[in-house]
């Protein structure tokens, strides 16, 4: 009898470990982090667009917060990927154009020159990568990485190359991950040099979507960091047949072009088998889900009304994009937030959910935004923005921004010029206020100029023209 009351106490012991823990080991918050390339504010039906169709990326924004003032570090993509691996911003790191700076990029016409930038994310930077592996997080990269340079001197480390691809800045694996700001094409041979060929004329962003869920899949039991980015929809225009025919003949405000508007939905459906699998896994409940995109939309391929330009000004067009964040427990579901917030924001937001605290001495240049997914009112800081340099098209004017509250400023580089913005009463930025609100401008661009300051931006300098 004394032995069976032993073994019934231990089966007891052994039934109420069993439910009083989870199967999985996986007790920490999984964090998948989704960032598009090229996608404008505008490239979402949740946004308003009535000619495309995200239904996967709609239901995420039911199901957590959308942010209608998100903006990316930089109009341009590189910045804004370096700030987001860090947290610190583009004039912090000089990581400032979209790869090497090219005078190709220049206009003959020039009177300024632009600062030398890097293309290069250094290895002695930490990324968030790093700190969350540091803390026992299975970390898994998929898609563009465009930190690595250019490598274009045969053997020499220092112009870039696989020594800064992302599986040597703190990822476990690395599908797709290198130097290119494109794919030579959409389509399996991709040519791109971390993602072998599988399967002739499949598409990039389904093959991207199947390593994510045969990742996630191999490491459900361990918490996860998901790097999702995508290469869509950035150029070459090139999109699944069976998708392009529902826009054509549809062209007009909202659709510039079919295949874009292909593009868009297969990026959503991707992005749906994804979140579908975070659902079929049990692991929905504990993984804080955000999707960005890295720079507004191209204007040569979306409209972006009512934003003024698009990628490469910094124009609403060019630095407001579509925000989402899923955080179960935390966001409200269905929620709208109109707070101003950028992209360093998502980097200290994630630390924060993770608990992984920064070192003594380190400091971010984002601020968490879980008290304004929790519904909580918070004072948020001015947001800064430096592009000095001309983008691929040479139409933008080089320069540096700020947003305070309703009001933005731009400084021009080429002439020391403003252009002031009320945003809460033109969003498409046509009436500059400059000459009739001189103080709000002169307070503006006194921040402006001290924080360019602060963070050692590099700034253009001018050009002597020949006579």
């Amino acid at each position: 009898m004394k032995r069976l009351v032993i073994s019934c106490c231990a089966l007891l012991s052994l039934a109420t470990t069993m439910w009083a823990e989870p199967s999985r080991e996986n007790k920490h918050l999984n964090i998948v982090l989704i960032m598009t390339d090229d996608m404008g504010w505008m490239d979402l039906a949740c946004q308003g667009n009535g000619k495309l169709h995200t239904p996967n990326v709609d239901a995420l924004a039911a199901q957590g917060v959308r942010f209608t003032d998100a903006y990316s570090a930089s109009p341009v993509c590189s910045p804004t990927r370096g700030a987001l691996m860090t947290g610190l911003t583009p004039a912090r790191l000089h990581i400032t154009q979209h790869g090497a700076d090219s005078p190709s990029f220049w206009p003959e016409d020039r009177k300024i020159q632009p600062p030398k930038t890097e293309d290069i994310l250094p290895l002695e930077r930490v990324t968030l990568a790093e700190r969350l592996k540091g803390a026992g997080y299975a970390t898994g990269f998929f898609g563009k990485w465009h930190l690595s340079g250019s490598a274009v001197k045969q053997g020499d480390p220092s112009t870039g190359g696989p020594k800064y691809y992302p599986d040597n800045q703190g990822f476990d694996v690395n599908f797709g991950g290198c130097g290119k700001g494109g794919p030579p094409t959409y389509f399996d041979p991709y040519r791109i040099p971390t993602l072998k060929p599988r399967k002739k004329g499949e598409y990039l962003s389904d093959r991207l979507a199947d390593e994510t869920i045969n990742w996630m899949r191999e490491n459900k039991d361990k918490p996860m960091f998901v790097n999702l980015w995508t290469y869509n929809p950035h150029f070459p225009f090139e999109a699944p047949a069976d998708l392009i025919p529902q826009y054509e003949g549809k062209e007009g405000p909202g659709l510039v072009n079919p295949i874009y508007g292909a593009q868009i939905e297969a990026t959503d459906r991707a992005i749906g088998r994804v979140l579908d699998e975070i659902e079929r896994l049990g692991i929905a409940d504990n993984t804080l889900v955000i999707f960005t995109s890295d720079n507004g939309g191209w204007s040569g391929a979306t409209d972006n009304r009512p934003l003024r330009k698009g990628k490469g000004y910094l124009y609403e067009g060019g630095i407001r994009v579509p925000l989402i964040i899923r955080w179960p427990g935390v966001s409200k579901a269905g929620s709208i937030d109109s707070t101003p917030v950028f992209s360093m924001d998502l980097t200290a937001t994630i630390l924060d959910a993770t608990e992984v605290p920064l070192k003594d001495g380190e400091t971010l240049d984002g601020a968490t935004l879980k008290p304004i997914l929790e519904g909580r009112a918070t004072a948020r800081k001015p947001l800064f923005f430096h592009y000095p340099h001309w983008a691929f098209h040479k139409e933008n004017r080089p320069g540096s921004a700020i947003r305070d509250g309703k009001y933005k400023l731009i400084l021009r580089y080429d002439d020391n010029s403003v252009e002031l913005y009320d945003l809460d009463v033109d969003l498409g930025e046509a009436n500059d206020l400059a000459d009739e609100f001189p103080d709000v401008a002169a307070k503006l661009r006194g921040q402006l100029e001290a924080w360019l300051d602060e963070t050692g931006a590099g700034k253009p300098q001018s050009l002597k023209q020949e006579e």
